[in-house]
């Protein structure tokens, strides 16, 4: 605040950097260049974003292969939705965000508000959802508009390299690791769970009592898995058996929660769960529309009490708890931090699978 008690002011310029995709579709690749700063609508708050998480799903905008629209059909040219920042204008009728304030941006950008599923938590479900940074410029670009009712409040403690990544991956892991009615002392298995959205939920497991076991490949991996609080790291490249070694590990009978974040490991999702009865395949990882079919012989459904389900993204409450967990000290920095001009050459990193962690870009470096 002023010292006359206004609210701080400032200086918007007329253009920012953003990281724009050209070429969109299986040979596209990211330039930086500067674009139009938006003016937030009455209702909306524009966000000066300090940090951007880079997230697969971007790639996947990017290159045009989920059942959507492509961005260029909305307009859009700047993917990403894991950005923090700090509101830096708003509109007239905005009253729950102060300027200077803290806000995220995250995967969805607005929902109708006005639907079951927007009542009951699932508004990600919402007919009427809009995805950032595939219909509205996403995190990508610095300067950003935001629904002031669907912007989320960044609390103290949480640095913005920490709560970018939690907009997306820490949310969307917070959720389905809820909805896997997993219980504390039981085994949550990560395939793909040194990459950015499997080790958050690592780092859940844990603070939620669960035991997690990683199926990844390499040192950094797994170095970064077990720092992270992994009990134990199979590494798919060098096992024999990568099921039996899981099973081994989990009471000798196979993982409670199996939560496939890397679309590669669908194939072999089930058999982690061994002979476990009542085990649960959490769908987490968005692979390339139509490459994939997750099944078995309906009997092992039958008799194993087997459940696979899907979850999307996180809600505006599974991002408030998310958040909180990193502000209690339970979601570390998993994250490379890199100058944003270097985001085109992280986003070829990120697409050929060589991230450990997160990458997140910082606009200020």
């Amino acid at each position: 605040m002023a010292a006359n008690g206004e609210e701080k002011q400032y200086d918007i310029p007329k253009e920012c950097k953003a990281g724009v995709v050209v070429n969109e579709g299986p040979n596209f690749h990211v330039e930086i260049q500067m674009v139009p700063v938006p003016e937030p609508g009455p209702d909306e708050v524009l966000i000066r974003l300090n940090a951007t998480g880079l997230c697969y799903s971007d790639i996947h905008y990017m290159m045009g292969d989920l059942p959507a629209p492509p961005m260029s059909s909305f307009g859009c040219r700047s993917p990403g939705h894991e950005g923090a920042g700090i509101v830096v204008a708003k509109g007239a009728n905005v009253k729950n965000f102060k300027l200077g304030d803290r806000a995220g941006l995250k995967p969805i950008w607005d929902t109708c508000g006005a639907c079951e599923l927007c009542w009951h938590d699932k508004e990600c479900y919402c007919p009427d959802k809009i995805f950032t940074g595939l219909a509205k410029p996403g995190s990508y670009q610095q300067y950003v508009v935001s629904p002031a009712k669907y912007t989320s409040p960044i609390p103290e403690g949480v640095s913005d390299v920490v709560a970018g990544p939690v907009m997306c991956s820490a949310a969307t892991i917070y959720r389905s690791l809820v909805e896997s009615g997993l219980k504390p002392g039981d085994w949550a298995c990560f395939p793909g769970g040194g990459g950015g959205v499997g080790i958050q939920g690592v780092q859940l497991a844990r603070s939620m009592g669960f035991r997690a076991v990683v199926v990844d490949a390499g040192e950094e991996k797994k170095t970064l898995s077990t720092k992270m609080g992994a009990e134990a790291f199979v590494d798919f490249k060098t096992s024999a058996n990568v099921a039996e070694d899981v099973a081994k590990v989990c009471d000798g009978k196979g993982a409670h929660g199996v939560f496939v974040t890397a679309p590669a490991a669908y194939a072999s999702a089930i058999s982690y769960t061994g002979t476990r009865v009542g085990a649960k395949v959490m769908c987490i990882g968005l692979p390339t529309a139509g490459t994939i079919t997750l099944g078995t012989d309906p009997n092992v459904f039958i008799f194993r009490n087997l459940t696979c389900k899907g979850t999307l993204v996180g809600s505006m409450r599974d991002v408030d708890q998310a958040l909180k967990f990193a502000q209690r000290g339970e979601l570390h920095q998993i994250c490379e931090v890199i100058p944003f001009d270097k985001l085109p050459e992280a986003v070829e990193k990120l697409r050929r699978g060589e991230v450990a962690g997160r990458i997140v870009a910082d606009f200020d470096a």
